[in-house]
């Protein structure tokens, strides 16, 4: 089975590539606004979003053990979205996917 580029393919995995690489996206979409990259970044800025907060609170705490929890647990959804993109795919990450497609709906909206 052949992976041909689905269009906006480039765009959903530079999504994935730091919170820069999610406005670079994002700004790349915008004259395409292409619906499965928009999924993508929608995806990453909930992704990051989620790092963001949940480290300002992750900080207050001396565990190794939470903290190490923590990172797992981001790293492990942000290879799930990555591959995704990668594979031609629109699931949303576990957990929190279509929490992110909600909260983002925004984004993409015509």
């Amino acid at each position: 089975m052949s992976k041909k580029n689905t269009p906006g393919k480039t765009t959903a995995t530079i999504a994935y590539l730091t919170i820069f690489g999610t406005i670079i996206a994002f700004f790349m979409n915008f004259e395409d606004r292409n619906q499965y990259a928009y999924f993508h970044i929608r995806q990453a800025m909930g992704l990051f979003a989620t790092f963001f907060f949940i480290s300002l609170f992750i900080g207050y705490f001396d565990s190794l053990m939470i903290s190490s929890a923590f990172y797992v647990f981001f790293i492990v959804l942000w290879f799930y979205g990555f591959m995704s993109a990668l594979n031609n795919n629109t699931k949303p990450v576990p957990l929190l996917g279509n929490f992110y497609q909600k909260l983002f709906k925004m984004v993409g909206e015509q």
